[in-house]
């Protein structure tokens, strides 16, 4: 038996269906503008329906539109039949898939679509077919050749779906101004929804729980300040409750290893006046960037206000521990 070449074969279908992708970007025209226009000015919902693959590519662009502010969901053409069609109001609008056109299953709910008042958008590479027919927008995929060996499998014809489905929600989002914390919104389980809207505030310790002594309190207390917490540094305030330096872990061990006497100390003499410090309503993210990136690397940092009054500390693991990542 002939030696079976797979990654070339591989490759085939990457370049036949890029090939197709192309054929359909090609292919834009005056009717995929009038579609995103009525997507855009839509008043209800968006409602993808198809059967066997184009029914799981009408599934993930419901989440696509969803996720980028469209409120969409997908409805099955054969549940539909049975009563589903009651989800449909005459302020939506659907957006029906079929390669052929002739899907039994999408091409008997149009009528009942038509008479409950909402528009039809039909997306299918049969110019002629039942569902273009009786869409009220259409576009027509251009004819292009399936990346399956035999012809058969829909394979290009799904891609091409995928595509310009996601060309339409993109669009239309853009068109909304949708923005990063519009989109964060819809997503705050994610690590991305989380650095979108997660700030130093939401993280920070704050009272009995950050350690905190005054610039007239010893040495001995700034250390039994610490240890009192697991943030590894005290901030060390004045009078006025203004944040003029930091007392860290790291500098108590540099001056055990220097085998000084530290309890008679001045804690002034030891502390960073001028550390690493961040705001209350910065990101979180932005913060952790700060910490880690900058040029001074800190694992903890002070969080003060405009007047460089201390609010709290924000520990690095604590950011990344609530699911926010670089």
């Amino acid at each position: 038996m002939k030696e079976f070449d797979i990654i070339n074969e591989g490759k085939k279908v990457f370049e036949i269906e890029m090939q197709s992708i192309q054929k359909v970007k090609d292919a834009l025209d005056q009717s995929f503008k009038e579609i995103v226009k009525e997507v855009y000015n839509c008043k209800g919902k968006i409602i993808f329906t198809g059967m066997g693959k184009p029914g799981h590519i009408a599934k993930k662009l419901a989440a696509t539109f969803a996720s980028l502010g469209t409120p969409s969901f997908y409805l099955h053409p054969a549940e539909a039949q049975h009563g589903d069609l009651g989800m449909i109001s005459k302020e939506d609008v659907i957006i029906a898939i079929s390669f052929s056109g002739e899907s039994e299953e999408v091409t008997r709910i149009l009528p009942n679509i038509k008479k409950i008042g909402a528009k039809i958008i039909g997306i299918s590479g049969n110019a002629t077919s039942t569902l273009i027919k009786q869409s009220d927008l259409y576009f027509v995929l251009p004819q292009i050749e399936e990346a399956c060996y035999m012809k058969l499998a829909p394979t290009s014809s799904t891609t091409v779906a995928l595509v310009l489905g996601d060309a339409i929600a993109v669009v239309c989002a853009k068109m909304k101004a949708f923005s990063k914390k519009d989109y964060a919104l819809f997503h705050p389980a994610g690590s991305l929804g989380k650095s979108l809207i997660s700030t130093v505030g939401d993280l920070m310790s704050i009272g009995k729980e950050n350690s905190v002594v005054t610039e007239n309190d010893s040495f001995e207390k700034a250390i039994e300040e610490m240890c009192r917490t697991s943030l590894g540094m005290v901030s060390v305030i004045n009078n006025e409750g203004k944040l003029i330096g930091v007392f860290t872990d790291g500098d108590l061990r540099r001056k055990l290893a220097e085998k000084v006497d530290i309890y008679n100390m001045d804690l002034n003499d030891i502390i960073t006046k001028t550390p690493v410090t961040i705001r209350k309503g910065m990101l979180a993210v932005e913060a952790l960037r700060i910490m880690i990136q900058g040029e001074k690397k800190v694992s903890v940092a002070p969080v003060v206000d405009e007047n460089n009054i201390l609010l709290g500390a924000l520990c690095a693991k604590d950011i990344i521990k609530s699911g926010i990542v670089l």
